[in-house]
């Protein structure tokens, strides 16, 4: 007789509703098995017989961290396309790699820690390289076009379950887990917040990671936003993943709260699901959540909403129904899909007619990114690679391309006379040999049995690399970067500078009659030893004083090879690794003053010259100096090809710019300013004359605009044109749709992106293009009714091919709802719903809501209200402050009519009450004065 089948636990039926099958399994976990879902590595619970699951995976152009994968372009890459479809075939294409190495690597997890939605406010963030755009509407576009990709086109399963990050006002790396973005509630709601809320709403994002950062005040891990703004906005469960380290840093680096205990609690509460700490050790975060709930500061119903949200995810990824999709890894669709977004990335910023190339041309290729195919921080490992020289080698031939890199060739002289010495590459297996027997230097890095460099009578001669700001590389003759292991000696044994710290870069320091040479990943200068080259052990070390001899210098190199050239294709850039990465921002727009004296000497020699900027973020360049200019993301495995196929003409450039470059570091606000209204940041407010304007691009061949038609509906404007193209390439054209109030009553936009599509055209062919645009896209925050507010008409809608450059215009005048004044008798005044300020910055209020305004650094500062009604009269002011200072009223710019006085010592949210007599009656700007170091939460008016 055979034994009856247990049946199924209900968890695992699928015809039970998502809910019940959560509630079931929730019920039949312990405390103990709860508390240990809360960490990233979340542990088998055999009894039930569900599997280990780990929380992210990084995706953000590719399968990052785990070897060999399609890599795309990067991430701003992919925003210059301005093609949404585009992007989600990459995301559709990237989750299914996901899929197929998971089958054979466990290690690989199907949570996607991407895209990331940090909007590009300022360019000289380190990790501009990760976002889109600095535009919300652009953004949210493309990240929800990559999301939906990474969903993938299942009716219930998830493929992967992606997290945006990073939430909330996240740009600098410059002290970036201790400084504060103050944020007013117009830039909150009308910029920041906007591209994370499009995208989930848009249906398919799993959940967010908050970001490194305070936003006024308050660790993004506790931000009360979570609560009150992300999950108000989908009735799915959204899991909250803290970033690395970030639990710690709520005591360690931000002494925001005592003890960890009271942080992983707020943390908890506020609505942080998963725990990234400590690496793969759980420990001390499953102890740190036992001891609050051991002193009562969560409940097991805190830790249950928790779980619940990750097992919604797991649910929704078919975990517990054994559902799979086979993946597709490293394909033929895949590998032309990366190159077809490398080519739709290139931006051509100037042309005046050298481009494209004729098929006989000479061309001499030069420059530091010349033969370099490089990867950043979130690449995957190339599987192919391609450079512009082998690009270009392939599509004209290598007889027509002459190859000048342009580094400096040098020795390194020692105090003793020596030269320092590169000892040969020692014989190696097979395995670390690539498919004609040379040596991979990609299978020597990190490797301490290499020989160490020694100092001799010959030496060896060094490429140098200076990519400004003092920092540099060296190669040895054979192409290996030198780079310092574990033990401190110095060896050729790195194909690319990389890793989290990088222990490959060096800066010349000035020292008597020659220079230290500093290792910067250790901070110390290299020493010469009986055993070997090596940075010093400790203070007591002798550095080495060397002297440079030049051997050779790049720009003679490049003149040399330029003169004998019909065009010069100079490439320039960033290495991602270097100065502006993660961790890093960057000081200035220029190119490294090496790149410039290698462009200068191209110029010099030949007036062709082509400047290509394969780079992470805008640079300020000359480019009216040069004969064409053009410019590219990192563009993953088939960035070389995809640079001469648009060189070439075999594709006419279609990539636009999504963020604005700027003529000159003065154009730039402070870096820690995120204040887009009030610091006239970004195309939206920027009022000087940019470089290049949002938007731009150019094409080799030409478009018309025609026949603007607007139709008004009850909630939605149906704007219609016809685009021409009236060349004679075949090419893709970027229409552009953008809206401005023309007559506001509050600072707006100057022009705001309402709508685009990319859209291909033959010669002589017309295309119609219809946008649905609703009226809400025209509506601004109204911090005196601190909600949305359409304000009547009239509004201009431009057509056009870039932010500037406006081919079409009409005009719309929407009903509306008009403004009124404040009724600050009823309702008082927050301080942070200023109109106007100068010198402030905005606090948290208390450590779990709202917000309050303090002066900045000087002690002084001034905030105005626009319009407050009193209504037939007031007789008393009464504010709401902490710490010590003065708060001074006045009405329209006159003299201070109340000054109230607190000399309250207790701590920053020890709110007291301050009141003076103040007597006003009808409308009028109110204009608070701050002196001091206080805080100021409310003003309300009474009697």
């Amino acid at each position: 007789m055979t034994a009856p089948t247990a049946p199924a636990l209900p968890f695992r039926d699928p015809q039970l509703p998502l809910g019940k099958r959560i509630d079931d399994l929730l019920g039949r976990l312990t405390l103990d098995e709860k508390i240990s879902f809360l960490h990233q590595f979340v542990p088998a619970v055999e009894r039930l017989g569900i599997a280990a699951f780990r929380t992210g995976q990084e995706a953000l152009h590719g399968v990052a961290w785990m070897g060999p994968a399609t890599v795309f372009p990067q991430a701003v890459g992919l925003g210059a396309t301005w093609n949404p479809e585009l992007v989600r075939r990459v995301g559709d294409a990237v989750s299914k790699e996901v899929r197929a190495m998971r089958a054979r690597d466990d290690r690989v997890g199907l949570n996607v820690w991407s895209p990331t939605v940090n909007l590009l406010r300022h360019p000289l963030w380190g990790r501009n390289e990760e976002g889109y755009s600095e535009d919300p509407k652009l953004t949210s576009a493309i990240a929800t076009a990559y999301t939906h990709g990474l969903r993938g086109d299942h009716p219930v399963y998830w493929r992967t379950a992606p997290v945006l990050k990073h939430w909330l006002a996240h740009n600098n790396e410059t002290r970036r887990d201790t400084t504060s973005s103050s944020v007013r509630p117009r830039v909150l709601h009308e910029y920041d917040l906007r591209a994370f809320r499009e995208t989930v709403e848009a249906g398919a994002v799993a959940g967010v990671m908050p970001a490194y950062n305070l936003v006024n005040g308050r660790p993004n891990h506790v931000s009360p936003y979570l609560a009150g703004q992300l999950r108000t906005w989908t009735e799915e469960e959204l899991l909250v993943c803290s970033d690395a380290g970030a639990p710690s840093n709520l005591v360690d680096s931000e002494h925001y709260f005592d003890t960890h205990e009271e942080a992983t609690a707020a943390a908890l509460r506020a609505g942080v699901d998963s725990f990234t700490d400590h690496g793969s050790d759980p420990a001390r975060i499953t102890a740190r959540v036992k001891g609050a709930y051991d002193k009562g500061l969560l409940t097991e119903a805190d830790i249950d909403t928790a779980v619940r949200r990750q097992l919604s995810v797991r649910f929704r990824l078919g975990e517990f129904d054994g559902w799979d999709e086979p993946g597709a890894f490293d394909t033929p669709d895949h590998r032309a899909l990366a190159r077809e977004a490398a080519e739709q990335a290139i931006v051509l910023l100037r042309n005046d007619g050298v481009l494209p190339l004729a098929p006989d041309t000479r061309i001499a290729v030069v420059g530091l990114l010349a033969d370099e195919c490089k990867l950043d921080w979130y690449s995957g490992t190339l599987l192919h690679r391609s450079t512009p020289l082998e690009g270009l080698y392939e599509r004209f031939g290598a007889e027509r391309v002459e190859f000048a890199e342009g580094v400096d060739r040098i020795r390194l002289r020692t105090s003793a006379g020596a030269f320092l010495r590169v000892p040969d590459a020692p014989d190696a297996p097979d395995e670390a040999r690539g498919a004609e027997g040379a040596l991979d230097p990609a299978l020597l890095a990190g490797r301490t049995d290499l020989p160490p460099l020694t100092a001799d009578a010959t030496g060896s001669e060094l490429a140098l690399v200076d990519w400004g700001g003092d920092v540099l590389t060296l190669r040895a003759p054979d192409g290996r970067y030198l780079s310092v292991a574990e033990d401190g000696y110095v060896r050729a044994s790195a194909d690319q500078p990389g890793g989290w710290v990088v222990q490959e870069t060096f800066r010349l320091e000035p020292h008597g009659n020659g220079h230290l040479l500093k290792h910067l990943g250790t901070g110390r200068p290299v020493c010469v030893a009986a055993d070997g080259v090596k940075v010093a052990a400790s203070d007591d070390d002798e550095p080495e004083v060397f002297t440079v001899v030049v051997s050779e210098r790049g720009e003679d190199a490049v003149a040399r090879v330029a003169a004998r050239a019909d065009v010069v294709v100079v490439v320039a850039g960033n290495d991602p690794h270097i100065n502006g990465r993660e961790t890093e921002d960057r000081t200035t727009l220029r190119l490294p003053a090496h790149q410039e004296r290698l462009l200068r000497a191209a110029r010099t020699a030949n007036e062709r010259t082509v400047l290509t900027l394969v780079s992470a973020y805008p640079y300020a360049v000359e480019a009216s100096r040069c004969a064409a200019v053009l410019w590219t993301a990192h563009g993953g495995q088939a960035a070389g090809t995809a640079l001469a196929r648009v060189l070439a003409g075999d594709v006419s450039p279609a990539g636009r710019l999504p963020q604005t470059w700027y003529a000159d570091d003065a154009d730039l606000p402070d870096l820690l300013d995120y204040d887009v209204i009030g610091a006239r940041q970004t195309y939206l407010y920027f009022e000087g004359r940019p470089l290049f304007p949002f938007g731009h691009g150019l094409s080799y061949t030409s478009f018309g605009y025609t026949d603007l038609e607007v139709r008004a509906g009850d909630d939605t404007l149906r704007v219609s044109f016809s685009v021409t193209n009236t060349g004679r390439v075949a090419a893709d054209e970027v229409a552009q749709l953008y809206g401005r109030a023309a007559d506001p009553s509050v600072p707006r936009p100057r022009r705001e992106l309402l709508a685009h599509r990319r859209v291909t055209l033959a010669p002589g062919a017309t295309k119609r293009l219809t946008f649905e645009v609703p009226l809400s896209a025209l509506e601004f925050w109204d911090v005196a009714q601190n909600r949305w507010r359409l304000e009547p008409g009239p509004y201009e809608l431009l057509a056009g091919a870039s932010s500037e450059d406006v081919r079409l215009r009409t005009t719309v005048t929407p009903a509306g709802e008009p403004g009124a004044p404040r009724p600050v008798r009823e309702r008082g005044l927050d301080a942070a719903a200023f109109d106007e300020q100068s010198g402030t910055e905005i606090v948290d209020r208390t450590r779990t809501a709202g917000d309050a305004v303090t002066p900045a650094a000087d002690g002084t500062a001034e905030l105005v209200y626009r319009a407050c009604d009193f209504g037939t009269g007031v007789g008393e002011v009464r504010a709401e402050v902490a710490g010590e200072g003065t708060v001074e009223v006045s009405l329209d710019g006159g003299p201070a009519l109340a000054v109230l006085t607190c000399d309250r010592r207790g701590g920053v949210y020890d709110y007291t009450a301050v009141t003076a007599a103040f007597s006003a009656e009808g409308v009028h700007d109110v204009r608070l004065r701050l002196r001091g170091p206080l805080r100021l939460a409310h003003v309300g008016f009474s009697g």
